[in-house]
């Protein structure tokens, strides 16, 4: 690298003294990072608390460089580290050698041909979960869809019922999430030696977890039962370099990591698809003709997934508009040239897939719900990261093509079923950026029976 090149100047707003921009990003990091783009351009910094430097950077082709031509210079952010505590080494936390080592290991189990077998669960969990909703009762949809995408975790990775799966792993998840999110914003999490309440609460969370998960993977081990569900794929996976399986610590850090990334995130897309339907009722029309045509008053099948053309362009437009993993987060692990400007070891650089899937350089009236605006391979046509809701490069969502049918199939279970509404004097609705993108106060509907 070439010390006399000279590199663009990044600037940016230059915060306080001691915790720099901390509290703008804190109150709110998507317009904080939206107004970061429209005012400095492709690339701005700022800093967060007293040291680190962080950069944001919103244009496709430097996203490119960061994600897949030079991937191998930066390291997952830090603030993931928190997630370590319960996902270990797995998939989202792991690193380089050793995560592309157990990506393929377990790349078989997301196969479509594997996926397509699970659409049998995916639609019989939601069927049977919405046939206990009653007609103009107003629902909570963000923990309706969060229960639903429960349910079909835990019958697809573990061949449990939905009642079971929910006592015994849906609890102790939330209790865990709601208290690694406040870690995660903390300028220094507090040592977890110490016994504060949020600590004990956090460790005793933790170890709930990995009870129930050890005691699952034990089970189904001393019944030597082999099942064809994830747990069953993952415990018979072998490496095709030394014919090695997992440990039962790695298999029990991999499912965990699935299971936290493969229901919040698919629940969140879901309620934000719900939202935006009440908002949009001529999608909604184009998407009962769609349903009617393609299924009528049958039960839904898993063929249908392919034939719900429109049907799948609504969730791909969810996902520009409200992509639940909002922001992506690199640590430079070595001095790396992006494009026409460096990065240094230690410093933090920021991709959000919310703001630039809202870009109007890349999106006619960026801000509207417009499914059609995917039709006729439009994605092609633009640069690549430009959109770009799982990721991408050896780290993109391993659960892509499992997420987008769940998605599909349960929107059209629903939408065969019930009309949707927003409550009366409903609060405004707003996102809140967490470990994924919620909406604050969730979304309340109520249904009415076809």
């Amino acid at each position: 690298m070439s010390k006399l090149k000279n590199w663009k100047q990044i600037k940016g707003p230059k915060g306080k003294w001691l915790t720099g921009n901390l509290n703008d990003f804190q109150q709110d990091p998507l317009h904080f990072l939206t107004e970061l783009s429209i005012e400095y351009g492709e690339v701005a910094k700022f800093r967060l608390g007293p040291f680190q430097k962080v950069y944001h950077v919103s244009n496709p082709n430097l996203i490119k460089e960061i994600l897949v031509t030079k991937q191998n210079k930066f390291t997952k952010s830090k603030d993931l580290n928190v997630l370590k505590d319960v996902v270990g080494e797995g998939l989202l936390t792991s690193e380089k050698d050793f995560h592309m080592k157990q990506r393929r290991l377990i790349q078989p189990a997301f196969k479509k041909s594997h996926i397509t077998n699970y659409a049998h669960d995916m639609i019989d969990v939601t069927t049977d979960y919405i046939s206990h909703w009653e007609e103009n009762r107003e629902y909570q949809m963000a923990q309706e869809m969060m229960n639903i995408t429960l349910g079909i975790i835990t019958k697809t990775m573990f061949s449990m019922s939905f009642q079971e799966g929910s006592d015994v792993i849906g609890t102790p998840i939330e209790s865990f999430m709601k208290l690694a999110i406040k870690r995660m914003r903390s300028i220094v999490p507090l040592p977890l030696w110490l016994p504060t309440k949020n600590n004990l609460l956090y460790k005793k969370s933790i170890l709930k977890l990995e009870q129930v998960l050890g005691n699952i993977i034990e089970q189904r081990k001393k019944s030597g039962e082999k099942l064809d569900d994830l747990l069953g794929m993952l415990m018979e996976a072998r490496s095709e370099v030394d014919g090695l399986g997992m440990s039962d610590k790695q298999l029990k850090d991999e499912l965990m990591t699935i299971f936290l990334a493969g229901h919040e995130t698919t629940a969140n897309a879901l309620t934000w698809c719900l939202f935006l339907l009440t908002q949009n009722p001529h999608v909604v029309k184009k998407l009962n003709e769609e349903i009617d045509l393609v299924i009528g008053d049958r039960n839904v099948v898993p063929d249908d997934y392919m034939k719900l053309h429109y049907t799948q362009n609504i969730i791909w437009e969810t996902l520009r508009l409200y992509p639940p993993a909002y922001v992506i987060g690199r640590q430079v692990d070595e001095d790396v040239e992006v494009g026409d400007y460096l990065f240094q070891k230690g410093e933090m650089i920021l991709i959000s897939s919310y703001v630039l899937q809202r870009d109007p350089t890349y999106f006619e009236q960026p801000l509207s719900f417009m499914p059609e605006r995917f039709e006729n391979e439009m994605v092609k046509s633009l640069p690549p990261y430009a959109y770009f809701p799982f990721g991408g490069g050896p780290r993109v969502c391993i659960g892509n093509h499992f997420a987008i049918m769940e998605a599909v199939l349960v929107l059209a279970c629903i939408c065969q079923k019930y009309n949707l509404a927003l409550a009366p004097h409903h609060h405004e609705v707003k996102p809140q950026p967490l470990i994924t993108l919620r909406p604050k106060r969730g979304i309340n509907i109520v249904l009415t029976k076809k």
